[in-house]
Formats: structure tokens, C-alpha cells, sequence
């Protein structure tokens, strides 16, 4: 699992990707509609993710993030005062209870770059209140689309 938070001018807004062990990809990301800090956004991905892999009924993860703080508190190394952050972190410890095994990892920036962008487009996304806006999916394509346009021969013979 990859997660990420952006807080910038524009907004902020968070995102996450669980990676199976088949390597499927589910990205989910949203825009946060409360002022708060990027380390508070990083708790909201966090929270985001670990929400669906509840759902999903995923007993065993490894969590991917590029901010070592947050690594480091959710796994019990560093404490925080920091009366914003403590809701999130008595949150997350309530939700790794639900889990069977959790490790985690920080990574450069670089090597978190998709949810980065994830979490960077939906903090600058400007919609008003009352629009609805559906849910954009998003594939990979490994190779040209005209590569898998194949005619049908009309003598049956290929």
C-alpha cells in the first residue's frame, strides 16, 4: 500500500494505492474540504487506505510512505505532543488492531510519485458544492491501441 498527502495554495488532497500480490493496482484518492496540515493529509491517505483494505478484508500489508514522521510514530518509535496529530494516531493504532501483520517502509519521494500525483491533482481540483463528479477510471496500456485492432479476413484464411 502507497499513500500520500498534498497540502498546497489550491487545497489539499490525498491519495493512496493498495498493490495486491497479483499486482493489481486500486487507486483511490479525494480532496479534503477542512484546513488542515500536510502531515494531517498524510494521516488522512493513510486512514483513506487503510479503510479499504478493511473492507476488502486484507488481513496483511506492507504500508509505503515517503513521510518518515508518520512512519515512525505509527510504528511506535517516535512520539508526537502535537494535539492535531494525536486524534490520528490514536485512530490508526485502533485500525492496525484489525490487521494480522503491518509492516512499513518509508521511501524517497521519488519512488511514491503515483500517489503523489494522485494526492497534488485532487488537492487542485476547484468544483462547486452541489456538482457530482464521477469516479475516472485509469488503465495502463503496455502497448499501442492500433497494435490490438486486428480486421477479420474475409476468405477465413488468416
Amino acid at each position: 500500500m502507497f499513500f500520500d498527502g498534498a497540502a498546497n495554495f489550491k487545497g489539499v488532497g490525498i491519495g493512496a494505492v493498495l498493490v495486491s500480490e497479483t499486482g493489481q493496482h486500486y487507486p483511490i484518492s479525494a480532496k479534503l474540504r477542512f484546513l488542515c496540515t500536510n502531515n494531517m493529509a498524510e494521516y488522512e491517505a493513510y486512514i483513506l487506505e487503510l479503510n479499504m483494505e478493511i473492507d476488502m478484508n486484507i488481513q496483511e500489508l506492507l504500508v509505503i510512505g515517503d513521510l518518515d514522521l508518520l512512519v515512525h510514530q505509527v510504528h511506535g518509535e517516535w512520539a508526537s505532543k502535537n494535539s492535531k496529530i494525536l486524534p490520528y494516531l490514536h485512530h490508526v493504532q485502533e485500525l492496525k488492531r484489525r490487521f494480522t501483520k503491518i509492516e512499513f517502509q518509508h521511501v524517497l519521494r521519488i519512488q511514491n510519485e503515483f500517489t503523489d500525483t494522485l494526492a497534488i491533482l485532487s488537492s487542485m481540483i476547484q468544483h462547486p458544492d452541489k456538482n457530482y463528479i464521477d469516479p475516472i477510471p485509469a488503465r495502463i496500456q503496455n502497448q499501442p491501441t492500433y497494435y490490438a485492432h486486428v480486421e477479420e479476413e474475409t476468405d477465413g484464411k488468416p
